[in-house]
């Protein structure tokens, strides 16, 4: 009797194989075209639930497997397979996020490598600015500018508490580049926003406390945005708006209003482009010099302000923020 450790007795008959755990099936890295899917627009994003419309259908979905690392956003236009049916309990999958269109990024600060996508397809990037209570940031401002420009949207300036201060001087100020503007007080219609806003997909972004969501509440009566106050002490106000979210306008269109921010940062954008936001520059800037930083003594802008074809204002902005990027590491 050979030993139980031996081996060179058995033949072919007393041998059994396992069968492997993932199957016998080759992996493959093609993936299902999905060709049947049906088209959506993703209005809310909430903790890996993403919460679209199937034409006027509420479907709520998760990301699929096949999507990997890849981000949604509010304003995105994916493809859903699954139940797609609205009921209660029903959880559809996202298979493919369209092309886009548009896409608002901002960074955490000027020094953050991380760029964050706030929202994808918007037509317009509605800057909302309060004339007092709190004090209106023109540096602010200009850096939405900016971030609109390099997202291919068309910008427009709403300053609203326009009870509590005159909107001249802020109004004089951005005259220059031809953006859209708008004027509201407290208690006044909204018309002339609404004016703006429809027919388009617009963005609301603005510090905390310029009447954001008021003016949301405003444009659309069912919307239910929670309206903060501003502190007395720091002239800041309070985030009331958690996440961003689609809200579609009686009159067609979309606003998506945004959490308020304290910053907006611009380490996705290239310095040399940021005198792409400020048209009334543009101009001036191609007598400058090759590599021109736009703060260095020799830079043609400076002769092109004194002769009369901008504001010092503008350019004065411009190095502001120019400045804030090559300081940012101090």
């Amino acid at each position: 009797m050979p030993k139980a450790s031996s081996w060179k007795h058995l033949d072919e008959d007393d041998v059994r194989v396992r069968p492997g755990r993932r199957g016998s099936r080759p992996r493959t890295s093609r993936r299902p075209a999905h060709d049947e899917a049906a088209g959506a627009f993703v209005t809310a994003v909430d903790r890996g639930r993403y919460r679209c419309l199937v034409g006027d259908v509420p479907v709520t979905a998760m990301r699929a497997r096949e999507l990997g690392r890849k981000g949604i956003v509010v304003g995105d236009r994916v493809a859903l397979v699954g139940d797609v049916s609205g009921a209660p309990d029903a959880l559809a999958r996202v298979v493919r996020v369209e092309p886009r269109t548009s896409t608002l990024r901002r960074t955490a600060d000027d020094t953050d490598p991380i760029e964050r996508i706030i929202v994808a397809n918007a037509d317009q990037l509605v800057i909302v600015t309060a004339l007092a209570d709190p004090e209106p940031r023109p540096r602010m401002i200009d850096r939405c500018l900016v971030a609109a420009y390099d997202a291919g949207m068309d910008p427009v300036l709403c300053l609203t508490k326009a009870d509590l201060a005159s909107p001249d001087e802020l109004l004089a100020t951005y005259a220059p580049l031809g953006i859209a503007s708008v004027v509201t007080r407290r208690g006044d219609d909204v018309s002339a926003v609404r004016a703006l806003l429809t027919g388009k997909m617009s963005v609301m972004v603005g510090h905390s406390g310029v009447g954001k969501s008021t003016l949301v509440n405003a444009l659309v009566p069912d919307a239910f945005r929670a309206v903060g106050h501003v502190n007395v002490v720091t002239g800041r106000g309070r985030h009331t708006s958690s996440s961003a979210i689609a809200l579609e306008l009686p009159a067609g269109g979309w606003i998506i209003d945004t959490p308020g921010v304290r910053s907006f940062g611009l380490a996705h954008v290239d310095p040399s482009e940021f005198v792409g936001a400020f048209p009334d520059l543009a101009e001036g800037a191609v007598e400058c010099p090759r590599a021109c930083t736009h703060l260095q003594p020799d830079c043609a802008l400076d002769a092109w302000v004194a002769a009369g074809h901008a504001e010092q204002g503008r350019l004065d902005s411009l190095r502001r923020l120019l400045t804030a990027r090559d300081t940012a590491d101090e």
